[in-house]
């Protein structure tokens, strides 16, 4: 498989507990199911690297925040898929090195309108003036009122922000995977088929954004 064409997937939010670290790792494992994949932990809290660092997800990780190091990830060939799980800090010198170099952000967000508030400054303030393609994932979904995830996908939408069809339902299943350090593909505690299809589902809609299948 050529890997001269690189995707680079970058995971953003600026405020952290918004499911970005979990997302970045559930979405490396199911994209590595068909591809070579590295997961690039930018964050200096290093949390993906704690969760999959030990462990046989099927993609590889490094740690690595050094901006000038970020900005040349284009020139990593092993690789036909990269994600970068970003820090939670809008200032951040790495969020300024990769959003630029990236195809795709994904950014991760709780339904709450709190929450939805200052991501949407967060694309206005970074997103928007780099033109790079970019959809919102609403994650920590109640799974008896989503409702709330429905209107907020209508809300982002009339604002002409892209939003993802799928969303994450809130299950403790993330949370027992992680403390166990598998990916959610893993897991095969309660609720587990569930929090698997919604990674798959939003997996499936990254593919067809970046027409991923001209990559075989």
């Amino acid at each position: 498989m050529a890997a001269s064409n690189p995707r680079i997937i970058a995971v953003l939010n600026g405020k952290g507990g918004v499911g970005k670290t979990t997302t970045s790792v559930n979405l490396a494992a199911v994209l590595a199911e068909r591809w070579p994949v590295l997961l690039v932990d930018a964050d200096p809290q290093a949390s993906a690297t704690w969760w999959a660092g030990q462990a046989n997800m099927g993609f590889d990780l490094i740690q690595e925040a050094d901006p000038l190091l970020l900005n040349q990830l284009r020139a990593v060939k092993d690789y036909p898929i990269m994600l970068v799980d970003l820090p939670p800090a809008l200032d951040s010198q790495a969020l300024s090195a990769v959003i630029p170099a990236t195809d795709y952000l994904l950014l991760p967000s709780p339904p709450a309108a709190m929450d939805l508030s200052a991501l949407i400054e967060t694309i206005k303030r970074l997103v928007k003036p780099t033109q790079v393609a970019h959809r919102v994932l609403l994650t920590r979904v109640d799974p008896r009122s989503q409702g709330d995830a429905i209107e907020a996908q209508t809300a982002l939408s009339k604002l002409g922000i892209p939003v993802c069809k799928t969303f994450i339902r809130a299950y403790k299943a993330h949370e027992r995977a992680a403390l166990e350090r598998v990916s959610i593909l893993q897991w095969r505690g309660r609720n587990a088929k569930e929090a698997q299809a919604d990674y798959r589902r939003t997996a499936a809609e990254v593919e067809q954004d970046l027409q991923l299948p001209e990559l075989r």
